[in-house]
């Protein structure tokens, strides 16, 4: 008989990311979804959800990590209908808009006063429901908050800290501003949103060596983008198996948080997996953080799409270099960016293994 499972699609989200995580037993699976891609990836996200079963449309979480498009626009969309029509029924929905950053001082964006507006109409009753409906951080002094999800998962909140959210302040203001938006007016920002074509919502709807070494380190950059480092990242473990879900979380931020969690007499994290963040750019890798952890898969989501030509080199490099394991290198898409990491390593060089889609098909599943 088929003992507990856990299993994690990259759905093929373009640019951006689409997470479908599935956990239990065939007689009884949970489901997670974190992020929904950029609005050319809704059909993938929507066509997955359709086909839950009838009469078994939970979804235990979903996370949306944070503000950028190409994480947040999938989702805007998925909620633009009325709840009642959603091909899911989700149970938590962790999302950090203005009702919650207001409460360390942010000032909330255009995009993000958009989904505040969606869930606040549609599922305000389920927003960051095991936070009590307050903000979701970790604070700095204290240990990682932990959350239990029905069937046995447990989730470790690693990013972001009241002082990323702090941050976005600025910019958020500066995007409302654009649209003639006060930051925070979710009834200014649903008339904006219904107006959007692209949302396709109506009026009316609501209800290595050491020279390679130098050489990464010099390569790899911290990132300094204030919307990333406000991303929801995660550590989520069932039955034995666990996963890091970086979102676009900034390295520092994510390292402060696993220092806290690292077993007693252990030098690193033992993760079987880790969705990289940033859909593998050298600005959110560092030796530091592959100093902390001890996993065998690395899961990068994006097609290299928009000018972004993810995922760098430096960070993939960076895997290799620094994995204490031989590295298992996922991938949604196969492009001319990951493409080199398809031939047999060179001779001498560190063994990897590296995972694409099926030849005509995108997104991936790894099960754990």
């Amino acid at each position: 008989m088929p003992g507990p499972f856990l299993r994690i699609e990259m759905l093929p989200a373009l640019q951006g990311d689409a997470l479908w995580i599935e956990y239990g037993t065939p007689e009884d699976t949970r489901r997670i979804l974190i992020d929904g891609g950029p609005i050319g990836a809704y059909n993938a996200v929507e066509e997955k959800l359709k086909k839950l079963p009838d009469g078994d449309k939970g979804v235990e979480l979903v996370v949306i990590s944070h503000v950028d498009t190409d994480h947040i626009e999938g989702i805007i969309r998925l909620m633009a209908t009325q709840r009642g029509q959603w091909p899911f029924s989700p149970k938590d929905i962790w999302f950090n808009g203005w009702d919650h950053l207001v409460q360390t001082g942010v000032l909330g964006g255009r995009e993000g006063d958009f989904l505040s507006a969606l869930i606040s109409k549609r599922a305000s009753d389920v927003w960051n429901k095991a936070f009590d409906g307050k903000v979701i951080a970790v604070q700095p002094d204290q240990q990682p908050p932990t959350k239990e999800l029905s069937g046995g998962m447990k989730i470790t909140l690693l990013s972001p800290s009241p002082e990323k959210l702090k941050a976005m302040g600025t910019k958020w203001r500066k995007d409302v501003e654009k649209y003639q938006l006060e930051p925070g007016d979710l009834d200014a920002a649903w008339e904006q949103l219904v107006d959007m074509k692209k949302y396709k919502v109506a009026k009316g709807v609501l209800g290595g060596t050491d020279e390679l070494t130098k050489t990464l380190t010099k390569q790899l950059k911290t990132d300094q983008s204030a919307a990333n480092g406000t991303s929801i990242a995660l550590l989520a473990e069932y039955a034995g198996k666990s996963c890091l879900f970086l979102a676009d979380a900034q390295w520092n931020v994510v390292c402060d948080s696993i220092k806290k969690i690292i077993p007693s007499g252990q030098e690193r994290l033992k993760v079987d997996a880790v969705k990289v963040s940033h859909h593998g750019s050298k600005n959110n890798m560092s030796k530091k953080l592959m100093d902390l952890i001890d996993a065998k898969h690395f899961l990068v989501s994006t097609d290299g799409s928009m000018g972004h030509n993810h995922p760098d080199k430096p960070a993939i490099q960076a895997i290799l270099q620094w994995s204490v394991r031989k590295p298992t290198l996922w991938f949604n898409y196969k492009s001319k960016y990951n493409a080199v990491w398809a031939k047999t390593p060179k001779k001498g060089g560190r063994d990897y293994t590296a995972c694409y889609p099926f030849e005509g098909s995108v997104g991936i599943a790894v099960e754990i």
